[in-house]
């Protein structure tokens, strides 16, 4: 018989070939058992497991156990770098507790990120990660009324409905004001992201009391559509034509800034020779933009590792009341911002 007619080996045969019980080859193929036995025996097991083409039948496993071993993990935007780190994060952590994840890519409309969600409850997964709430958030409603436990990350609601892992939204933008300030900078715009999401208020917010604190007026502000480089461009545009004598902007996400950098070009401006531009997120590879970006440096990995381990502990015990971990952000200086 050949490699593509032979049909995978069976638990027995696994164990045979170890030279173990069958259920010691059952515990050393699970994760959540396999701390019972010896290491070298699991590492026999799954050895002979491996060249066997032996596949462990989660479903069924789960249907045994009601548990399917599986978290969702729902982003608004897959091709956002922001998130990269984020899900690996999520996914060593899942990993090493015995988990994989199911990585949706909602996109930001309500009724297709709850479709979404629906879709991974009927996969029975035991809990959901979303980087897409929204300050009032109906997907998170839906979790909710399913029994589902969920945790929230990079984005906050308003409430505390449930565990949720953010950084200082409010403080980051204090860096970047403070930055542009201690260079000479006085006409300082902001460009906004959406409203309905806590970063664009929160970030807004961070803007206009540190600007306060400076002893600056905070009115040049212009709201981004999304968080596209494309909604920036359309409100750095609104922004310049209200505001031209600015010379600086401090942006509500690296896309906003890029989008600024667009329009900047297009009017003939040079940065940060006529404009100054602090970003927000410090994305991957946004120091490699011309000029490299002086930005709100995130710590994505950080926040991803933590919403992990905060739904692990949900999970194990729905009744603890959830939690707010704010991480503290840091600014890194790039070659977008000089004295006016």
């Amino acid at each position: 018989m050949n490699e593509l007619t032979r049909q995978p080996a069976t638990l027995q045969e696994v164990a045979d070939a170890a030279g173990v019980h069958r259920s010691t080859a059952s515990r050393a193929l699970n994760p959540e058992k396999s701390h019972l036995i010896g290491q070298d025996v699991v590492e026999r097991v799954q050895a002979a497991a491996l060249r066997m083409g032996y596949q462990r039948d989660v479903l069924a496993a789960g249907l045994r156990t009601r548990r399917s071993r599986l978290i969702g993990v729902v982003v608004p935007d897959m091709a956002n770098l922001v998130f990269a780190p984020i899900l690996s994060a999520i996914e060593t952590v899942l990993a090493e507790n015995g988990y994989s994840a199911l990585i949706a890519n909602a996109g930001g409309g309500v009724e297709q990120q709850i479709r979404i969600v629906d879709q991974l409850i009927a996969h029975r997964v035991e809990g959901v990660v979303l980087a897409t709430a929204q300050r009032d958030d109906p997907v998170l409603t839906r979790c909710l009324e399913a029994g589902v436990p969920a945790v929230l990350v990079n984005r906050a609601e308003t409430g505390t409905r449930a565990s949720t892992v953010i950084s200082d939204d409010i403080g980051g933008m204090r860096l970047a004001v403070e930055h542009l300030a201690s260079l000479g900078h006085r006409r300082i715009g902001h460009i906004a992201g959406p409203q309905h999401l806590s970063t664009g208020v929160l970030r807004r917010q961070g803007f206009e009391q540190a600007m306060a604190r400076a002893g600056l007026p905070a009115g040049a502000i212009a709201v981004a559509s999304a968080y596209t480089r494309d909604a920036g461009r359309v409100a750095a545009a609104e922004l310049l034509d209200r505001h031209p004598d600015l010379t600086a902007v401090a942006t509500a996400n690296d896309l906003l800034a890029l989008g600024l950098y667009l329009e900047m070009r297009a009017r003939g401006l040079a940065c940060p020779k006529d404009i100054s531009v602090v970003g927000h997120n410090d994305m991957p590879l946004i120091d490699m933009v011309d000029p490299p970006l002086t930005t709100v440096h995130i710590h994505h990995g950080d926040m991803g590792r933590q919403a992990a381990e905060l739904l692990l502990k949900r999970i194990v015990s729905q009744e603890a009341a959830p939690v707010t971990r704010i991480i503290e952000p840091e600014l890194v200086l790039r070659g977008s911002t000089a004295p006016p």
